[in-house]
């Protein structure tokens, strides 16, 4: 099967801080696809790097074809990746609708004279904007809020209308870091909910960086790890979890030999140091 996503013998050196060590990944349309490891694994860094925020080191880097080495953020998403932070960083003082119009802002055609003289085409991609921003609050649960501060949005619907600004870049790819972090339990199923319907019901590809180790192996169809910049184990998410490395890069040496003969999953790590 063709990737969507290849990456090569990706490295970034930051000093002599090897954070991403010639990890090689790759990703097949329509997948979901978990990208896990302890604090410090390098798994931010990684996702900063296919964005175009980290110039990779050394290494190659390409979606659906095309070489993204070099491209600014900006370029990487009107290429087809769209991407979510750990932290939320939406525009509070903005309404919720008004977030979303903002991410649609690389679908649009309208010319600086267009804006300008309001023309015919202006109208017309003022239009289509939003009425796209209410399809996407409408699929990620929001259409009723759409005229609420962001800043007063509970928490999950925050992360929700960040998913949906994702959205409105029209991307082939979607990258989630962290997207439950924080939630209660309720929260989390709505969000495993939303995350399936990204990839069953658009077509897009996602892949998570996730610390729930539920999450985790519910959802996805495969499962990367990453432990001080290198690629550890990667394969079904049941293999995974029973992986003695992997194991033994959450709980340590000594327990893992134990943990392994229970066949117990590893527990959630709880962010990423660099």
């Amino acid at each position: 099967m063709t990737a969507l996503l290849d990456v090569q013998a990706v490295r970034k050196v930051f000093g002599g801080l090897v954070a991403v060590n010639d990890v090689t990944f790759s990703v097949p349309e329509k997948a979901i696809v978990s990208v896990i490891g302890p604090n410090g694994a390098g798994k931010t860094t990684f996702f900063n790097m296919i964005t175009g925020i980290y110039k990779p080191t050394a290494g190659t880097i390409s979606f659906d074809g095309r070489n993204m080495i070099g491209l600014r953020p900006d370029e990487v998403v009107t290429n087809g990746i769209a991407r979510t932070f750990q932290n939320i960083r939406l525009f509070g003082a903005m309404t919720t609708l008004e977030n979303v119009l903002v991410g649609r802002h690389t679908q649009s055609k309208t010319q600086f004279f267009d804006a300008l003289l309001h023309t015919a085409r202006y109208k017309s991609d003022e239009r289509a904007g939003l009425l796209r921003a209410k399809e996407l609050l409408e699929f990620v649960g929001l259409l009723d809020k759409r005229d609420e501060l962001a800043a007063n949005l509970p928490y999950g619907e925050q992360r929700r209308l960040e998913i949906a600004r994702a959205l409105a870049t029209n991307p082939k790819l979607i990258l989630l870091d962290e997207p439950t972090a924080g939630m209660n339990p309720q929260e989390t199923e709505e969000t495993k909910h939303l995350i399936r319907r990204l990839r069953d019901d658009t077509g897009i590809t996602v892949v998570l960086i996730e610390h729930d180790m539920r999450v985790v192996m519910t959802i996805s169809d495969t499962v990367t790890v990453l432990d001080y910049g290198t690629k550890i184990a990667e394969g079904l998410p049941f293999d995974v979890r029973n992986n003695p490395q992997v194991i033994e890069a959450y709980l340590g040496r000594g327990a893992a030999a134990g943990e392994f003969g229970k066949n117990a999953a590893a527990p959630s790590s709880t962010g990423d140091a660099v």
